[in-house]
């Protein structure tokens, strides 16, 4: 229960407009000719992210010498901004990097300035709650859009300097509680999160099923797995191959055409862990078919043409799929048909920051028709007999190592191409252990599943009740 001060007169309190306490500043149109691939990052909207600034593989820079010529737009640390304009109006974030940045047009940056006594915590608190008026008034159009008049027109409670220094200790007070119970849960996630990967390294390193090899000593070698695997490889290569050849008119006089076939070659396994018995080292090329995914092009139009749901880097989690935020792209009827995905494919992020850099899941067939776009790599097996869920597994805990060394790295991002994915090296094991290895990862994260699933809604109802003594607090009811 949220505790009040006993004052002996109710707090006295005034509605003035926002703009006389605190002003907001729109960012600069940089042109996009001054974009670089490194730099100083600038910050537009899609950078605002889960209350916070986030670089990804979509973030431009400008050259250092733009923040003398800009200074006006240079951010700094603890800058709150909010999203002005398009679908995310409102969003709000706080740039937290050390790294200075610009701040780029269609968002804006709160700035204190007032001619009345004001304490700077208080406009904090009030700007974090002024976020479902701001939402309100830009909603109320077609296209989502706000201006900093409006914002500043909006009108506030404004108490005297002591009563806002009472209201601001008793919400730093009750947030204080709320923040220890929410730091006890992300301690809770962390140690969930390392539990997970305590599970899968045991998982691919053959801990997890010692005794099971033991008692099932005959079971075939993963040598011979990979001898059919590939031998099917071929046979689909060959198979393609005819047919693009018979849809040109073109009959082969012989078998010359099959050494244009590239065998995949054997990882280095050098710098690679010992395996267990009876498993063996195998590029990934050799088991799945990579494919990059579509990029738009605005100049070519197709009568085929369609609208169709389309994977993102931010659909594509390590571990999961988030498909709650799904959007369509335009495509040919031969692109949805060379892209679209099907059951049991593994797909992998091109990169952005370090922590999207391979990430990815399977797909599972949760939407009728879907493909995916050019930073989301497609990994579909070539043969039966190998498990997608443990190529998964195995890429979004040791494989991140492997992109980082194999990709492209700049200040802020990372990145890996087809090829170096091509060559990622796998470990693969007996079919029949594959599936006692999946049975034994399940068996033990199917608790941790639930316990993550509960602490997530304990986290949301947490926000829900940050804004709830907010609200309380201008209202003058907390104190």
């Amino acid at each position: 229960m949220m505790e009040k001060h006993n004052l002996k007169s109710p707090l006295k309190t005034k509605m003035i407009k926002f703009g006389k306490l605190c002003k907001v500043q729109g960012g600069f149109a940089f042109k996009s000719t001054w974009y670089k691939g490194d730099g100083i990052p600038l910050v537009r909207i899609s950078s605002l992210v889960n209350s916070t600034v986030q670089f990804d593989e979509k973030t431009v820079f400008l050259d250092p010498s733009r923040l003398k010529e800009y200074s006006d737009f240079t951010l700094k640390k603890g800058d709150t901004l909010i999203a002005m304009s398009g679908a995310t109006t409102g969003k709000m974030a706080v740039y937290s990097d050390n790294q200075e940045a610009l701040l780029n047009q269609r968002v804006g940056r709160f700035k204190l300035l007032s001619e009345l006594p004001v304490d700077p915590k208080y406009i904090s608190y009030l700007v974090i709650q002024l976020r479902d008026r701001v939402l309100k008034d830009a909603y109320g159009a077609a296209q989502p859009n706000i201006s900093p008049k409006q914002i500043e027109d909006i009108e506030v409670p404004y108490f005297p300097l002591n009563e806002q220094r009472l209201i601001v200790a008793e919400i730093e007070k009750q947030f204080s509680r709320l923040d220890e119970a929410v730091a006890s849960l992300k301690r809770i996630q962390a140690n969930l999160k390392r539990y997970k990967a305590a599970v899968l390294k045991a998982a691919v390193e053959g801990k997890l099923t010692e005794q099971w090899r033991k008692d099932h000593p005959d079971v075939e070698p993963a040598d011979q797995l990979l001898k059919r695997i590939l031998a099917e490889r071929r046979d689909k290569w060959e198979t393609e191959e005819l047919a693009k050849m018979k849809a040109k008119g073109i009959k082969p006089k012989d078998d010359s055409w099959k050494k244009k076939y590239k065998e995949p070659a054997w990882p280095d396994t050098a710098n690679l862990p010992e395996l267990p018995e009876g498993w063996v080292w195998a590029k990934l090329e050799a088991i799945a078919a990579l494919k990059g995914g579509i990029t738009v092009d605005k100049k070519r139009k197709d009568p085929t043409a369609r609208l169709v749901p389309y994977l993102r880097v931010a659909n594509v989690q390590r571990g999961y799929l988030n498909l709650t935020e799904m959007k369509e792209i335009e495509a040919s009827q031969s692109v949805i048909e060379e892209l679209s995905l099907i059951p049991g494919d593994i797909l992998f992020n091109e990169g952005g920051d370090r922590d999207k850099l391979g990430r990815g899941w399977i797909w599972e067939g949760q939407l009728p028709e879907c493909i995916h776009q050019n930073h989301v790599f497609r990994a579909r097996l070539c043969a039966s007999g190998v498990s997608a869920k443990l190529i998964s597994w195995w890429g979004n805990t040791f494989g991140k190592d492997y992109f980082l060394r194999a990709g492209k790295q700049t200040t802020n991002l990372a990145s890996i191409n087809i090829t170096k994915l091509s060559e990622f090296p796998i470990p693969l094991m007996p079919e029949a252990e594959q599936h006692q290895i999946v049975e034994e990862i399940e068996r033990r994260l199917s608790v941790t599943e639930e316990l993550e699933a509960t602490i997530e809604t304990n986290l949301k109802r947490a926000e829900r009740l940050r804004q709830t003594i907010l609200q309380q607090a201008f209202s003058g009811g907390l104190v």
